[in-house]
């Protein structure tokens, strides 16, 4: 386990709301007048949780250069689930298994976009390799919105063995990419899927698309060659979603 600190109206809400059995304490701003703040003080004292207010010095201490808005709780992290739990997770979601494989993202700011988009999706899980990721750091939690600790978060010592794991128990892989004529709208992504987006500028490595039974590009008719990863992600996750959704 690890104690980070949460800063911001929106994310210490998200905190509450989601997972109060893990916010240690809650800070408030001295003289803070905002009514948002306010409330988030009394929830958390009606939770039991420890409130303290200091200046506003102390605060932008523990936020860096985040916004705190006048508020900021201690929350201890629940550890990343391990590889040896796929299989229990898949075999749950079975037929409608849908992961998410991330080869590279190392901004903190797209992974947690990218977790807050596949838990909207309900992805089994996110997949990211050990040597090639950001990790759950302060600021992929804030970006998340909450996203990290609804969807499993996985890092994986080998993901070409992690992939190659995936076909053998029946899930279809895709990778995206820009130089394919294969439109993502022409792929069928019902049944247990897999989807697999590359990290910022370099795209999926060499050996993670081999192993892709299909690479797929979003079609884009405008002047912009690629899309941001996270923007990237929801596209083709909600994609995925409006193609289960379709009965058979």
């Amino acid at each position: 386990m690890s104690e980070s600190w949460i800063v911001g109206i929106n994310p210490v809400e998200g905190a509450l709301s989601n997972d109060a059995e893990r916010v240690r304490e809650l800070v408030a701003e001295n003289g803070q007048r905002n009514p948002r703040v306010h409330e988030l003080v009394e929830r958390a004292k009606a939770l039991k949780i420890t409130v303290n207010h200091r200046p506003r010095e102390q605060l932008d201490k523990l936020a860096g250069e985040a916004r705190h808005q006048g508020v900021a709780a201690l929350y201890e992290a629940p550890p990343m689930a391990h590889e040896s739990d796929l299989a229990a997770l898949m075999e749950r979601d079975g037929g409608e298994t849908l992961v998410l494989v991330l080869d590279g993202v190392t901004d903190p700011h797209n992974l947690g976009a990218c977790l807050r988009s596949a838990a909207a999706a309900k992805v089994t899980a996110v997949i990211v390799p050990k040597d090639r990721a950001v990790g759950l750091t302060p600021v992929v939690r804030r970006a998340s919105a909450g996203g990290a600790d609804r969807v499993p978060l996985v890092a994986v010592t080998n993901l070409a063995r992690t992939l190659r794991e995936l076909k053998d128990a029946g899930v279809w892989i895709t990778g995206l990419a820009g130089d394919t004529d294969t439109s993502i709208y022409g792929v069928d992504f019902k049944g247990p899927v897999a989807l697999v987006l590359g990290g910022e500028g370099e795209g999926i490595r060499r050996l993670t698309r081999e192993l892709c039974d299909f690479v797929a590009k979003i079609p884009m008719p405008g002047t912009m060659e690629s899309l941001n990863v996270s923007v990237a992600t929801g596209v083709v996750l909600f994609e995925a979603l409006r193609q289960r959704s379709v009965k058979r």
